[in-house]
C-alpha cells in the first residue's frame, strides 16, 4: 500500500475526533501523513435585502491555537495543520485538490429533517465534489455512565 496523504477536517466535535482516530490508524498502517484543517466560516451580512460575504479576515490566533492543540492519537504519524476561512465544503475540496490528498476522512453530525435542510451538510457536499475518496465517520453515540 502506498503512503496516503489524508485530509482530516476538524470542527472540534466528537465526530471529528472519531474521524481523526480513524485517519490516524489509516495513515499509520500505510506509512502516510495527515493534513488537519479547520475552516473558519465567513459570516454573511445583509445589505439591501441581499446577502454579501464579508471580507475574509486572517484566521484568528485563537482558532490556530485550538487547531495546534488537537492531539493526534499516534505521535509517529506526520501531521500538517491548515487554518482556512470560507465556505467549509468549498475550502475542504480546494485544499484536497491543491495538496494532492489521496483521501478525506471526516466526521458527520447525523442531522436529519429540518435541521439538515436549514444547515445543509458539509460532509454531503464534500462527498459529491471531492477529487478523491471520502470516508465519513458517524458521530459516536453518547455513552451513559
Amino acid at each position: 500500500m502506498k503512503p496516503l496523504r489524508i485530509l482530516v477536517p476538524i470542527d472540534f466535535s466528537a465526530g471529528s475526533e472519531a474521524a481523526l482516530e480513524m485517519a490516524t490508524s489509516l495513515a499509520r498502517d500505510s506509512g502516510g501523513s495527515l493534513i488537519l484543517t479547520h475552516v473558519e466560516i465567513i459570516p454573511l451580512s445583509a445589505a439591501g435585502g441581499e446577502y454579501l460575504y464579508a471580507i475574509p479576515e486572517p484566521p484568528t490566533e485563537e482558532l490556530l491555537a485550538k487547531l495546534n492543540a488537537v492531539a493526534v492519537p499516534d505521535s509517529q504519524v506526520p501531521v500538517e495543520r491548515r487554518l482556512l476561512a470560507g465556505d467549509p465544503a468549498d475550502a475542504i475540496i480546494h485544499l484536497a485538490e491543491t495538496e494532492g490528498a489521496d483521501m478525506i476522512v471526516m466526521g458527520t453530525h447525523g442531522r436529519r429533517g429540518l435541521t439538515r435542510l436549514l444547515m445543509g451538510s458539509v460532509a454531503e457536499a464534500v462527498v459529491r465534489a471531492a477529487p478523491c475518496p471520502v470516508l465519513t465517520v458517524k458521530q459516536p453515540a453518547h455513552v451513559v455512565a
